[in-house]
């Protein structure tokens, strides 16, 4: 009796941020729906609380996504992340030591399990994973989770192209091919001279070190998006979009979420609530703002009126007024994490206050709501450019937060002058976005190509495996 060949499998592996877990599985929740096996890595710790927060057994052979498979099989490393060492730049030091090693054991712990890995996908901030897989004759794609335009702003940096500022000449502005002018406060900021981060602009340029390397160069944005910076860098580097990468419509793997914190049920206070009628505030995983400006963005909601969901993370809430959550009660409510992405397709929520990390740009995109762009650092400033001057789907709050300001722009993009135009806007990038990814848009295409490469490249091992 002959043995059954295994299901084509890809080996997806993620640095272990928030950022970066949540597209790549949406990605791999994609490519298994297909028909393929999908192996999902990332460091042991984090692998955990992903499996908590999606409350699903790791099982050896995987849960079934559509006509595929997605398990999860962690890196067996010898490092400890307690306390503070989740800190960015002590992570990707920790990794890029004992990283490529573990990962070279997980490659070949699947041969001898018999589902030899058919392809590699990575993400930013660990380019080792390339060097890998391609030293060991494994094709590898890379997953940017940022824009195509902050990936062309990296390159044309990296590879000195265009002028940027320097500690000579600090205030000038950036003309990128098939991008908007950008002046120093709308680059980057790590890669401005008076970054605080030298460190991680170092670790962000690395990823440009061996990108050549990768047979494909996935972004996480679809070509209706940004079609001038996409055709602009194709000259240097082919992106090919499969986003945005939210959550499927069809809620295949919905029970698998990339979510390292506990979510509140939240949903149910939401269909309380009138239509477009909530303020949803998050700052993401990372962004800390001061006491100061926590006391001035509750004195701003308590005074505006309207209700509000605000994301307070839980080692954050210590900054809130004292008495704010008693006084609030019923109006509002304070949660220390949420499942944005039902969240922002709720019927309640009236608009968005973002930090502008790229991925919440996509899901407040895809969902239709306005926003409110209250950038902190790094690629969240161009995004917040995007969103207001380009997009036309909300307005600046500039930083750091005043209770007044704060007033005027839920106002502006509530009630003000120019709400109706920018809800307009809201309501046509949400029904581009969920073209892209239906079936037969843009994205879907290039996930379907891709798929037909690792099906091709797999019957290929698997005429090899039945003459063994």
């Amino acid at each position: 009796m002959e043995s059954e060949p295994p299901m084509p499998h890809v080996l997806m592996i993620s640095f272990p941020g928030q950022g970066h877990v949540n597209p790549l599985l949406r990605l791999a929740k994609r490519i298994a729906a297909k028909g393929v096996l999908i192996t999902f890595s990332t460091t042991s710790d984090t692998g955990h609380q992903i499996i908590s927060s999606s409350d699903v057994v790791s099982a050896d052979d995987g849960v079934p996504v559509g006509n595929g498979h997605l398990r999860f099989e962690f890196l067996n490393l010898n490092w400890d992340k307690d306390g503070q060492k989740h800190v960015l730049e002590e992570s990707m030091l920790n990794l890029d030591t004992v990283g490529p090693a573990a990962f070279a054991d997980l490659i070949r712990k699947q041969s001898l399990a018999r589902r030899p890995v058919t392809y590699v996908v990575n993400n930013p901030f660990i380019p080792w994973a390339v060097d890998v897989a391609t030293d060991m004759g494994i094709p590898c794609a890379v997953l940017w989770v940022q824009s195509c335009a902050v990936f062309s702003t990296y390159y044309h940096y990296h590879h000195g192209l265009s002028e940027f500022p320097t500690e000579t000449n600090p205030d000038i502005s950036v003309c990128l091919p098939g991008i908007p002018i950008m002046t120093p406060e709308e680059i980057p900021s790590f890669l401005l001279p008076t970054t605080f981060h030298k460190s991680l602009t170092k670790a962000i340029l690395e990823q440009f070190r061996n990108i050549d390397k990768a047979s494909r160069v996935f972004v996480n944005s679809f070509t209706e998006l940004e079609p001038e910076a996409i055709n602009s860098i194709s000259k240097y580097a082919q992106l090919i979009p499969v986003g945005p990468l939210v959550e499927p419509e069809d809620n295949s793997g919905s029970n698998l979420r990339g979510d390292l914190f506990k979510p509140t049920d939240c949903l149910e206070w939401l269909d309380t609530q009138a239509p477009q009628s909530v303020i949803y505030i998050s700052l993401g995983s990372i962004v800390t703002i001061t006491k100061e400006e926590m006391v001035e963005m509750a004195n701003g909601l308590t005074t505006n009126g309207r209700s509000f969901l605000w994301v307070v993370r839980s080692s954050c809430q210590e900054l809130l007024p004292q008495g704010f959550l008693e006084k609030v009660k019923g109006k509002g409510l304070v949660v220390g994490w949420s499942p944005q992405d039902n969240v922002l397709n709720h019927s309640s929520i009236g608009c968005f206050l973002t930090h502008c990390g790229w991925n919440s740009v996509l899901e407040t995109l895809t969902a239709g709501v306005p926003v409110i762009a209250y950038p902190q650092f790094g690629d969240q400033l161009p995004d917040a450019k995007f969103l207001v001057d380009i997009y036309k789907v909300g307005v600046r709050l500039k930083s750091p937060v005043q209770c007044t300001a704060l007033h005027a722009a839920i106002e502006a993009v509530m009630d003000g002058t120019d709400a109706n135009g920018i809800k307009e806007n809201a309501t046509k990038w949400k029904i581009a976005a969920k073209t892209a990814v239906a079936k037969g848009g843009s994205s879907d295409r290039n996930i379907e190509a891709f798929v037909d490469e690792v099906m091709k490249r797999a019957a290929g091992e698997n005429d090899c495996f039945l003459q063994v």
